[in-house]
């Protein structure tokens, strides 16, 4: 026994917990994405073959997601300020909001059923795949950024939205600043910082969203103290860095043999499937 659990037990885990990090990797290397729209459904078919009860395995899930790319979003955010990319001033108009956003959506994970998780993935994600599918450069909000207001208020929606989806919230600033006509490596570098306001903020509200649960279903391992902490499987995160970002290389070397239109249709077919698998198990 250790950690109260069966040595066996944990090992098949922590077998698990890499080979599903090794996946992650190889997709986000391939689609060029680290966050949740790849991590949480790779967990989610992880923590149902490893008997997470249905209540807890969406925002167990999700939780790791925002503890996984911690790492990833300040190293992400490092470089892309030291070439200068960042607009500071959207960033600081952000904070406030997102932040805010993101405690709104832990307040909500505590409570809200697993369906509520998977509705709001399938309309993100569904929303990315039709764009990547159909969308064209016309597709435009306006040509400059709105008012401050209409700024703040773009900022509570992303944290709620990330914090309840599971990720960084690149993917929806990015799309944001897109269709106000920001140019993308702009629009992806300021995106970078938009991680770091949401993946530690979620990570903590995570683990007190799911505080005390994992005593509902004590024969569980994978959600037992030390091996997770609410709604933050601790022993997913530290199997999930090094194997994910060890495996990347061998995605980006397949991406590189495909056309970015091919890319694209890829990762669009991608996010369909799994906005599909959960719509199917609602």
């Amino acid at each position: 026994m250790l950690f109260g659990v069966e040595i066996s037990e944990l090992i098949l885990l922590a077998l698990a917990m890499a080979a599903a990090g090794a996946l992650t990797g190889v997709l986000a290397g391939l689609f060029g994405v680290g966050g949740g729209t790849v991590i949480v459904p790779v967990l989610y078919e992880l923590f149902r073959v490893l008997g997470v009860p249905e209540d807890m395995r969406m925002p167990l899930c999700v939780g790791t997601s925002l503890a996984i790319i911690i790492p990833t979003s300040f190293k992400s955010f490092r470089a892309h300020r030291a070439k200068g990319a960042v607009d500071v001033s959207i960033l600081k108009l952000w904070a406030v909001p997102i932040v805010a956003g993101v405690l709104a959506g832990s307040v909500v994970a505590r409570y809200a059923p697993p369906e509520v998780f998977k509705v709001v993935f399938i309309a993100v994600a569904g929303f990315s795949a039709i764009r990547l599918l159909f969308g064209r450069e016309s597709w435009r909000l306006g040509t400059t950024l709105p008012g401050k207001l209409a700024l703040r208020v773009y900022g509570v929606v992303i944290g709620v939205l990330s914090s309840l989806m599971g990720i960084g919230g690149g993917q929806l600033s990015t799309l944001l600043l897109t269709f106000y006509g920001r140019p993308i490596h702009q629009a992806v570098a300021t995106s970078s910082g938009v991680g770091l306001l949401v993946s530690i903020p979620g990570a903590i509200g995570y683990i007190y969203a799911g505080w005390g649960r994992a005593a509902n279903y004590p024969d569980v391992a994978a959600i037992q103290f030390p091996l997770a902490i609410g709604f933050v499987s601790l022993i997913g995160a530290v199997l999930f860095i090094p194997t994910s970002v060890l495996c990347a290389s061998f995605g980006a070397n397949l991406a590189h043999k495909l056309s970015r239109k091919k890319l694209e249709l890829a990762f669009g077919l991608f996010l369909a499937l799994i906005c599909l698998r959960f719509f199917l198990s609602l």
